[in-house]
């Protein structure tokens, strides 16, 4: 399967290169991607592992018509599973496609499959965005594993969006940048099982280079959220658990500051998500309406451009109270080679208490754990 797929797309390059020159849809197509590779191991009580593992591999197509129209296509490979906030199962899967309309700073229109504008650290790609896997507020409130149930969607979603810049300074920099959009709110690859659509846009100023605060909305709702519960059996006289969906709301907002400048990275993003969820870690969240998360990050350059120390703080809590919570302490340091090669140490140190309740009680398990992950991250 992942030998067809890199088969396609470098077929798909070679006819798109012979006709380039001659047709306008085709202006400067080029084929990108990275790959990451890792070494993790935890001793979290009960699950214990050390093992080698492909985190993912990307392989994108993307290119210019027109001069005022850009265009995405990118497939992922997921690896394997890991013990992270942020585990996906294998498989190969369309991650991006879309068109976007570029002719204005002000006014720019895009249509397929995207991220969703939610967040700052959303968009960014995994090696970007710094760390072993993404804040768990980000990952669990926007659309990477769901709290509602949604296949993994690494935070993308079907619809069309609006975007644009505005308040150019005297040296020609933006102030205030806006996106909003309309999804069918189901994730990718997916038809809208209600009928009702997701409505999901933000907005941040930028008073100095490099600085951007933000503040985001969705509204919305996850069609046909699956779920158990027990029923009362006539035939068998007992209650019995059955599989229900339902359809839930998603209201959600985000506050977001960023720091990147000089090879400096501070970034700070508090989620806040009202609607019921599906389930954590066995445990039914459709009684609980309410959770958040925040995570605060900083990553310095020792040697510019080449060696960084990171540090990250990330709470979820899943009912949005202390007594649900998940709390990482993390640290590390990365090596960069040279623009397409880098090497990441970590080590967290996870404080969980949203673990199942039964085993908390009967104190069979421990509250806290380990983990440290090793990563070799390459770009061609």
């Amino acid at each position: 399967m992942k030998r067809t797929l890199f088969t396609l797309l470098a077929v798909g390059l070679t006819a798109l290169g012979v006709n380039a020159q001659e047709n306008k849809l085709l202006q400067g197509v080029k084929l990108s991607g990275y790959a990451m590779v890792r070494y993790q191991a935890t001793d979290q009580d009960g699950a214990k592992d050390n093992t080698f593992g492909l985190r993912l591999a990307r392989v994108a197509l993307d290119g210019h018509a027109y001069d005022d129209f850009y265009y995405k296509l990118q497939m992922q490979v997921n690896g394997n599973i890991d013990n992270t906030a942020a585990t996906n199962s294998s498989s190969i899967r369309l991650l991006d496609l879309f068109g976007e309309w570029q002719k204005f700073d002000f006014l720019r229109v895009k249509a397929g499959q995207f991220a969703r504008p939610f967040t700052f650290e959303n968009p960014l790609d995994p090696i970007s965005q710094g760390f072993m896997a993404y804040s768990q507020n980000v990952t669990n409130l926007a659309g990477f594993v769901d709290r509602t149930g949604e296949q993994a969607s690494d935070g993308r979603d079907i619809g069309v969006q609006l975007q644009g810049d505005f308040l150019k300074t005297a040296k020609g920099r933006n102030l205030l940048h806006y996106e909003v959009g309309v999804f069918n709110g189901q994730g990718i690859n997916t038809r809208d099982a209600d009928n009702n659509k997701d409505l999901i846009g933000g907005l941040w100023v930028m008073p100095v280079e490099g600085l951007r605060i933000g503040a985001f909305g969705w509204t919305g709702s996850r069609g046909q959220m699956t779920y158990e519960e027990y029923a009362f059996d006539p035939t068998l006289k007992k209650n019995v658990k059955v599989e229900a969906t339902e359809d839930v709301r998603k209201n959600r907002y985000a506050f977001s500051a960023e720091y990147a400048k000089d090879d400096w990275t501070i970034r700070s993003e508090y989620i806040h998500s009202q609607g019921k969820g599906n389930s954590v870690i066995g445990e039914d969240l459709r009684a609980s309406d309410k959770a958040d998360g925040l995570y605060a990050l900083c990553i310095v350059p020792v040697i510019k451009n080449k060696l960084h120390a990171k540090a990250r703080y990330d709470v979820y809590r899943a009912e949005a109270n202390w007594s649900v919570r998940k709390i990482m302490y993390e640290a590390g340091v990365d090596y960069v080679f040279g623009k397409n090669l880098q090497v990441s140490l970590e080590y967290a140190r996870v404080n969980d208490h949203q673990r199942t309740f039964s085993a908390k009680v009967m104190n069979m398990v421990k509250n806290t754990y380990n983990v440290v992950d090793l990563e070799l991250d390459f770009r061609f």
